[in-house]
């Protein structure tokens, strides 16, 4: 099979933290499978990248190897990144995941790669354009609904911005649904950066990097609804980078 009529190769960000799997209790890095499921029912092939340290060469070398990228969700983003101390509601900062997503991003800017961020995923993006976060929504907005507890998702009605590249991916639409499961959201957005979604109460849902060709980042969970359209828009763009190698 020629190379144009394979599969995209779309590389997903992982945690990397302590798990316990039969008598092994170890450090490993693992992902939910709705992630690099969502993006094999779009038509990719996922594979997972690891937390690990990384010069600029690397990062580049690495998506070099790739049709597109996702910036996974999970822990805050380390607060010295955007000039603030850690409030009392904020993450123990996890600077290795920080830093090689921080440098993955920098690579695929740089390489035109398309890319996805997501939930943590486009908080990282913000802040490595310069931009700034909440750190606790609940202070700004009285309460936990963007984030229940307990694994348990929100699911809401997210504004779309006309002729975006969101508005895009999901065939124009007004409104998504989203799940939601965040306590920390975009405040100053960074350089370069435009909004396209925003929550019933105007929090930023969704960015993206202009003149990039597809670079989305959402605050919310794609991988968790039935609603695969940005994946697969995520997918048709990996093709076409791919088609111009």
């Amino acid at each position: 099979m020629v190379l144009s009529d394979s599969k995209p190769i779309i590389g997903l960000t992982t945690y990397r933290q302590p798990a316990q799997t039969g008598v092994w209790n170890v450090e490993a890095a693992f992902l939910p499978a709705e992630y690099f499921d969502s993006v094999n029912q779009a038509g990719g092939l996922a594979v997972l990248l690891p937390p690990q340290a990384v010069t600029a060469e690397g990062a580049s070398a690495l998506i070099s190897g790739l049709d597109a990228l996702v910036v996974c969700g999970g822990r805050d983003v380390d607060p010295s990144r955007y000039g603030q101390k850690p409030g009392e509601h904020t993450d123990e900062p996890d600077t290795l995941r920080d830093a090689f997503e921080t440098a993955l991003y920098s690579a695929a800017i740089e390489a035109g790669l398309p890319f996805l961020g997501i939930c943590r995923g486009q908080q990282v993006l913000n802040v490595h354009q310069g931009g700034t976060l909440i750190q606790h929504l609940p202070d700004v907005v009285g309460s936990n609904k963007y984030q229940l507890g307990k694994g348990e998702f929100t699911i809401a009605e997210i504004n779309v911005e006309p002729g975006s590249l969101l508005s895009a991916a999901v065939h124009g639409d007004a409104q998504v649904t989203g799940a939601l499961y965040h306590h920390q959201a975009i405040d100053q957005v960074g350089k370069g950066l435009k909004v396209v979604a925003r929550s019933q109460d105007a929090i930023v849902e969704a960015i993206e990097l202009e003149g990039h060709g597809f670079g989305l980042a959402v605050q919310w969970h794609p991988e968790h609804t039935e609603d695969k359209r940005i994946f697969e828009a995520l997918v048709a763009a990996a093709k076409e980078h791919r088609s111009k190698r």
